[in-house]
């Protein structure tokens, strides 16, 4: 059996949990804008912090209650940790990836409309045989587009706070310095930590390079600074535009071009759309994974290549095209911050309550016999 490296024990979790939760909002930076600005630069950052700990508590206690399990798909975790119950977050959770995978097509078309002047449908169509393509051919496959992208995503956007502290530096720096309300920066911080959390059980495949429980409480940690390290770097950048720029759609669009330099805008659009590959790829995989665990109890195989590109093209056509034009993304999005409080309800409430609780009696050793002063 392959010896698991230091980088997939601890590194790759936390790399693929930010390659979800980054998606399209947070890469264009209007999740940030919205979750995070109105409570100011300081405020700001204190939510941002506060998410980060959530997320690094949550992920630790998930990857443990995981590897405990051996539950290396949704399915199989949430059978483990609500019973019968775990239909709820299944059903929950196709609702999830109809909506971001339907938001991510939307971005890639207008990311190829502003690039190469190409109509809507080809940008949507480049992303969405990008991401069967990843998903086809499994883990291996999945593991080194999280690998990869993430050198890029972190390498453009240290980049992107270099050249925009050259560029406006003073501004940022006067801007820190202003009054401004902090008024429900822990609101925000939760908020913003609920409706991306879900994202630590959408990447239990890549738990299995995890050798003890310190790897999966270890890795979990690391997941929370390296999801919100990015998202930091360009909030600090973006308080040279504060407050006005958490009116723009696009705030990373609106900095760019102040930036006024082509090449590197075309460098971060690029890095926009693998953000949304990667994202997209995590979400259709924990699917594959899902159906491929039942496949391989019932056929004692495991699930093929092409039966993997079939049910991701599935997925795909269905949630980035069908939807939109039935309109069920409007439908979902109006509910999305129902979906968000389920999210709490089936997964974060009872991991904290069950699923730590499970973990301690595992982790006690069992009690030793009582002699009956028998011979």
């Amino acid at each position: 059996m392959p010896t698991s490296s230091w980088f997939q024990r601890f590194l790759l979790p936390g790399f693929a949990f930010k390659a979800v939760v980054i998606g399209g909002g947070y890469a264009t930076g209007r999740e940030i804008a919205e979750f995070f600005l109105p409570s100011g630069p300081w405020g700001g950052l204190a939510a941002m912090l506060l998410a980060m700990v959530l997320w690094s508590v949550i992920a630790a206690v998930t990857f443990a209650f995981a590897r405990a399990m051996g539950a290396y798909n949704y399915r199989s975790f949430f059978m483990r940790l609500l019973g019968p119950g775990w239909i709820v977050f299944e059903i929950s959770y196709v609702l999830f990836v109809i909506l971001i995978l339907s938001v991510f097509g939307a971005a890639a078309g207008e990311i190829g409309a502003a690039m190469f002047g190409w109509p809507p449908l080809v940008g949507t169509l480049c992303l969405a045989g990008s991401i069967a393509a990843f998903a086809a051919f499994g883990n291996a496959s999945v593991e080194a587009l999280f690998k990869y992208v993430s050198f890029l995503l972190y390498g453009v956007y240290a980049l992107f706070m270099v050249l925009a502290l050259g560029t406006f530096g003073d501004q940022i720096a006067a801007n820190f310095a202003i009054p401004a309300p902090t008024d429900g920066w822990a609101f925000g911080g939760i908020t913003y930590a609920s409706y991306n959390v879900v994202g630590a059980v959408v990447i239990l495949p890549v738990l299995r390079h995890m050798t003890s429980q310190r790897d999966a409480i270890v890795s979990g940690l690391i997941a929370g600074p390296l999801a919100m390290a990015p998202a930091v770097l360009f909030f600090v950048c973006m308080i040279a535009f504060y407050p006005g720029i958490e009116a723009e759609t696009l705030p990373s669009d609106f900095m760019l071009q102040q930036l006024h330099i082509p090449l590197f805008h075309l460098l971060f659009q690029f890095m926009i759309f693998s953000a949304l590959l990667e994202s997209g790829t995590g979400s259709v995989h924990a699917i594959n994974e899902r159906i491929g665990a039942v496949w391989r109890a019932r056929r004692g195989s495991d699930l093929g290549t092409r039966a993997r590109a079939v049910i991701a093209a599935t997925l795909l056509i269905g949630c980035i095209f069908v939807a939109e034009r039935f309109g069920l993304v409007a439908l979902i999005a109006r509910g999305y911050s129902a979906l968000a409080v389920i999210f709490l309800a089936v997964y974060v409430l009872p991991l904290l309550t069950i699923g730590v609780f499970r973990l301690v009696q595992r982790a006690q050793p069992a009690p030793e016999p009582v002699s009956n002063g028998a011979g």
